[in-house]
């Protein structure tokens, strides 16, 4: 284990962010962002954080790796419970395995450049700029807001629409081969309350292409996976796919879904 004292404080944002590269307090920047991300629904920031940052949090995390909870529940691609009227055999009940490890907000360290990042307000400034919002928020809860995700060899994360409008997330570490982000845009309309029953089936039939999104460690992505279906697929090789998952919502006092929660998170038995 590496010891805390051993690792470089990074006091705001812009110590972590090449800001030469991604000067995000400039509203030009983040204009252009914005329209990439309307364009295609997946914006790929490119270096955007340090290489010394990033090598300090894959220490950090590899610290916390043994505290991670496995998911060993299958779950359905809206991450709701199942439905018993509509039958086993439904699109809205057909499985998907997901069995990616997670270090929960609770776990990160205090001291860790992503949380520097995260509750920077130039970098929440930004992602509204980008994201058309006025505002985002943390999540109320104490697991949500941000999480990073263990894949060694054979741990996959499957298909599933998010439950928040966007998704904010960075690569810590690549594996050998595998953990390809897989993606089908603009499956349903989720504000409309269209659940798209045909194109998910046809989806998890494989009778539909899908897209991939490729991303070194260190690149920041901002993806729309509430109406886009998307998986990773499994890891091969001895090198564990680290990825982080910075959590906002548009409104304050967001909780997690407890069937997101029950799924993806190590939870108190009753």
């Amino acid at each position: 284990m590496v010891s805390s004292n051993n690792y470089t404080s990074f006091t705001n944002c812009c110590d972590a962010i090449e800001f030469l590269l991604h000067p995000i307090d400039t509203k030009d920047y983040a204009d252009q962002c914005r329209h990439d991300l309307e364009a295609t629904g997946a914006l790929v920031l490119k270096r955007f954080f340090s290489t010394k940052a990033i090598r300090q949090i894959v220490e950090q995390s590899a610290d916390c790796e043994a505290a991670a909870y496995y998911a060993r529940s299958t779950h359905n691609v809206y991450l709701t419970e199942q439905d018993p009227a509509l039958g086993a055999d439904h699109t809205f009940n057909r499985q998907v395995v997901s069995s990616k490890g997670l270090i929960a907000d609770n776990q990160i360290p205090e001291m860790s450049p992503l949380r520097t990042v995260y509750n920077d307000e130039r970098f929440r400034t930004f992602l509204c700029g980008v994201l058309g919002i006025s505002e985002i928020h943390p999540y109320a809860d104490e697991v949500s807001s941000i999480n990073i995700h263990f894949a060694p060899e054979g741990r996959e994360l499957g298909w599933h629409f998010d439950n928040s409008a966007f998704a904010v997330t960075m690569l810590l570490q690549a594996p050998e081969a595998g953990g390809v982000f897989e993606y089908v845009p603009a499956v349903r309309d989720a504000e409309a309350g269209d659940m798209a029953y045909d194109r998910v089936a046809a989806i998890l039939d494989q009778k539909e292409p899908v897209r991939t999104l490729e991303f070194d460690p260190g690149d920041l992505v901002l993806f729309r996976g509430r109406d886009a279906m998307h998986r990773v697929t499994p890891t091969l090789g001895d090198v564990t796919r680290m990825l982080v998952v910075f959590a906002f919502n548009e409104r304050a006092g967001i909780c997690l879904s407890e069937a997101a929660r029950a799924t993806f998170y190590r939870t108190p038995k009753a």
